[in-house]
């Protein structure tokens, strides 16, 4: 998918001051806020207490109203899908299974929800991030190859025509990865110094930090050391996932300036990215591809960690492979 647009956009004065002054800028703004209340209920938070209403975004309603007024596609990026968690006892295999189909479905239906209201429709560019830090979780390249492979088939499988992907082959071919990750990280990574400084400073970061340092010890196995040293190990690390995520995202906004930024990580009100839930998980970070997926009795899915589902649930395959858990 071509990048969209010559130059990002930045909130528009209606926006930030409530002013409007012509019957087309009212009309834009209404519409743009309808859309945004489409994702309202499904918004990852940082903030979960606040109770949020569009007009609290509006950064992310000055771009829906760039789309509206040029009568175009809205267009989101969501940066996410890398590949399975190393640990068996979150997923059940390095392969998307029904988490992922769930998940790409809900969010195929969230475009056409807005196409309902917004005729020239929107679409999602599913920006597969795993090979941009691979190296330091943990996960081979082929197994990366594999799952961002298997989810481009199965949106085509499932028919979700408002879903494109996009990762580092669409951008430097097929240089060898090492190589890919060390030109991106080069090129828009921040610095450690600059990270630590953040972290210090500023909540949302601190709180990253916190979540990628878990993410990443829970999901290091076979570590030679002690506790306390893989506690060290992954503070160290989770650096670099944030150097190259910002990376990751540097990257995908020079290709997509006028996109709306999605995010799978909670953020909060007035962020220039929108926390986006994919599915119901008792855990606000809780990903697909961090945990398995339980079917309750009264029809909700769930996101638990595998070895969890696997108590609660019995195992179905799909294509002779694991797929989720059915409730005993």
């Amino acid at each position: 998918m071509p990048p969209v647009g010559a130059a990002p956009l930045t909130p528009a004065a209606s926006f930030v001051t409530g002013i409007t002054s012509t019957p087309e800028q009212r009309s834009t703004e209404r519409l743009a806020a309808r859309i945004l209340g489409l994702l309202l209920p499904h918004r990852r938070a940082a903030d979960p207490e606040f109770d949020a209403r569009p007009e609290h975004f509006p950064f992310q309603l000055a771009q829906l109203a760039g789309y509206i007024d040029a009568g175009e596609p809205v267009v989101f990026t969501l940066p996410g899908f890398p590949c399975k968690s190393p640990n068996p006892a979150k997923v059940l295999g390095h392969l998307p299974d029904e988490g992922e189909r769930l998940s790409l479905t809900f969010l195929d239906e969230l475009c056409a929800r807005i196409g309902r209201i917004h005729p020239p429709g929107a679409r999602i560019l599913i920006c597969s991030d795993g090979h941009i830090f691979g190296d330091l979780i943990n996960v081979a390249d082929p197994h990366i190859d594999a799952y961002s492979d298997e989810l481009t088939a199965m949106i085509d499988r499932e028919g979700l025509r408002h879903l494109d992907t996009f990762d580092l082959r669409a951008v430097l071919g097929e240089l060898p990865y090492d190589e890919k990750r060390a030109r991106v990280h080069e090129r828009y990574a921040p610095s450690v110094e600059e990270l630590r400084e953040q972290v210090l400073t500023e909540q949302e970061t601190l709180r990253l930090y916190r979540g990628i340092t878990r993410f990443l010890t829970e999901d290091t196995t076979g570590f030679p050391g002690t506790r306390s040293a893989l506690q060290r190990e992954c503070r160290r690390r989770a650096y670099g996932v944030i150097q190259r995520s910002r990376a990751w995202g540097e990257l995908i906004g020079e290709q997509h300036p006028r996109a709306v930024r999605l995010s799978i990580h909670p953020q909060p009100v007035g962020a220039a990215k929108f926390g986006i839930r994919l599915l119901a998980a008792a855990d606000a970070w809780m990903t697909p591809w961090h945990s398995a997926v339980l079917h309750r009795p009264d029809g909700r899915w769930e996101l638990l960690r595998n070895e969890e589902a696997a108590r609660l649930g019995r195992l179905v395959e799909r294509d002779g492979r694991p797929s989720h858990y059915e409730s005993r």
